[in-house]
């Protein structure tokens, strides 16, 4: 009998995709990603050179790169992203934090509900622009007011969403809850919390959506720094090549900090079998 033993393989689990299968597919929607915006700068660009787009109000793709390689040799890039940036992560935590705390209650509370949600409803309404002047006149024009101004473009998305996400949990498992004794707190720790984060996590990207477009507003305002600012000094300055740089760089960040954000949901929401997880939306 020989004393030779070999080494089995363990069985993959059923319906788990490969690595290899799975990195392929990933690949697959980058470049299907990467369609329409490539098909879109070329013809851009071919338009152009063709004399077909006017040149001095819009600047090819090809000028564009060149600015913003300019702006990133001096410096003045990374000074101006990294300000917005900071400033849009600073008042996202901060009305993210309001807009939940306000959410739970009002979506557990009937009371809170009646109490805030109208007058919350109300003020949704108002335009960003129109808090511009009580903002500069309560906080003065430097980084308060408008990290403030970010927090409550942020605050809305995040309380409508989670409110009604919690208002929308199955009875069922709130009963359930009770009948174990559950608590207020315990029960939305443990049930109206874990139920409700999918979209809670929707109205968190909603919130930061709306933080980038408000951080616009608030460094038109005062500001020395910021993406904001460039914007505003290309017009002044009559440079569309720095306007549109600037405008790529809103959405290249804003991109990327979506991205970290859906990304860091995705692990909290792994047990979610959703129909994008199981391969039909990919």
């Amino acid at each position: 009998m020989t004393k030779t033993m070999t080494r089995l393989r363990e069985p993959e689990a059923p319906g788990e995709p490969k690595r290899p299968k799975r990195g392929r597919a990933r690949f697959g929607r980058v470049v299907l990603a990467m369609i329409v915006p490539v098909v879109v700068l070329v013809l851009w660009e071919l338009g152009a050179v063709a004399g077909l787009i006017s040149t001095r109000l819009i600047p090819p793709p090809s000028t564009i790169v060149e600015t913003l390689a300019g702006l990133a040799g001096d410096g003045e890039l990374w000074v101006h992203s990294l300000a917005t940036t900071l400033r849009v992560l600073a008042g996202f935590a901060v009305g993210a934090v309001i807009g939940t705390l306000l959410g739970a209650a009002t979506g557990v509370s009937d009371r809170f509900q009646t109490l805030f949600d109208p007058s919350l409803q109300a003020l949704r309404n108002i335009p960003s622009i129109a808090w511009t002047p009580l903002f500069i006149l309560w906080f003065g024009i430097f980084e308060t007011s408008k990290v403030l101004m970010i927090a409550l473009g942020v605050f809305f998305p995040v309380y409508l969403t989670f409110s009604g996400a919690i208002a929308s949990v199955d009875r069922g498992l709130v009963e359930v809850g009770r009948a174990y004794g559950f608590g207020t707190p315990t029960l939305i720790r443990r049930i109206l919390f874990p139920a409700s984060l999918p979209t809670y996590v929707i109205g968190l990207r909603n919130g930061l959506g709306l933080g980038w477009m408000f951080v616009v507003a608030a460094e038109f305002l005062g500001a020395s720094e910021g993406l904001g600012y460039l914007l505003v000094d290309g017009q002044q300055t009559g440079r569309p090549a720095v306007i549109i740089a600037s405008i790529v760089m809103f959405a290249f960040l804003g991109k990327v900090t979506d991205k970290i954000l859906a990304s860091a949901g995705a692990r909290f929401t792994y047990w979610q079998d959703g129909f994008v997880r199981q391969g039909a939306g990919s």
